[in-house]
């Protein structure tokens, strides 16, 4: 039960930020962010239609197709976010004025705020509808992947917003979906704070005794062999912070200057060092 409290908690949050980024930068400025949520800013601007009712409208069919094709569950976890998000756009629109009518302060902002409300509804196992159940849906009816029909649905509503609201407000609607994306992508998966490094060398103990006592890092040592030379090499797999990885390089290049090293971003790190695991 405190599970499904914190998630529901969570999603709640999530819905109500949303609702925030729709009505204080999206609508008024009329900026079609993408999926069913740019609809309704169309049939807001056009037909005098509430944004909240527009969107339980056009999600009805989804849940009805999506029930069919991908069962209950997942419904249900989308109809919950859904319902939460159309109720929190109604109640807080007259609430919330504008607040800005520059074009890139409120597609830069409204991407940021929207990109954090759709990211904690991701995150506690639910979902808004719209274009991201009908992915779901296309994925599993034609074959293409989620990502992609996501993308060409999203598209849709861009190029629909250039006949719409004109160019210059679709290229806005744009940046602010890009910035959405980001933003989700950082509370999905982590600001990739963190940088993970292979290295393989012939002094592998050398460098994995600096790396634990200089860097206070953990280092797991692997036997490697030179798919061409057929020579022995050792491997060590280590994690740092984006702060230790000049540090991290000048050590490698003390000890091996011939090394082979790959360092790439860690989005997500768990265990001793770093955060700890979690449930999802």
């Amino acid at each position: 039960m405190k599970t499904v409290l914190i998630d529901l908690l969570g999603i709640l949050a999530g819905s109500v930020i949303l609702a925030v980024g729709m009505n204080m930068f999206m609508v008024p400025n009329m900026l079609a962010p993408g999926g069913v949520s740019g609809l309704s800013v169309f049939a807001y601007h056009i037909l005098g239609v509430p944004v909240g009712l527009t969107i339980i409208v056009l999600n009805i069919p989804l849940f009805i197709v999506g029930y069919f094709v991908l069962g209950a569950r997942v419904v249900i976890q989308s109809l919950f976010g859904t319902f939460l998000f159309s109720m929190a756009v109604e109640i807080t629109a007259p609430l919330l004025p504008a607040a800005t009518d520059d074009l890139l302060l409120a597609a830069v902002y409204g991407g940021i705020v929207m990109g954090l409300g759709v990211g904690l509804v991701f995150r506690f196992r639910s979902s808004t509808g719209g274009t991201a159940l009908l992915s779901l849906i296309m994925a599993k009816t034609s074959g293409i992947s989620p990502g992609q029909a996501l993308l060409w649905g999203d598209l849709f509503v861009l190029i629909l917003a250039v006949f719409v609201f004109g160019s210059e407000a679709a290229m806005y609607a744009a940046l602010s979906l890009f910035i959405s994306i980001k933003v989700i992508d950082a509370i999905l998966e982590g600001l990739g704070l963190a940088k993970s490094a292979i290295i393989i060398t012939r002094y592998g103990s050398r460098i994995n005794e600096k790396l634990i006592y200089e860097l206070g890092r953990g280092v797991t040592r692997i036997e490697g062999q030179g798919g061409y030379t057929g020579e022995g090499r050792e491997v060590l797999l280590c994690v740092v912070t984006r702060q230790q990885t000049g540090r991290l390089k000048s050590i490698i290049y003390e000890v091996d200057p011939e090394a082979f090293v790959i360092i790439g971003n860690a989005t997500e790190v768990h265990g001793e060092g770093f955060k700890k695991m979690q449930q999802q």
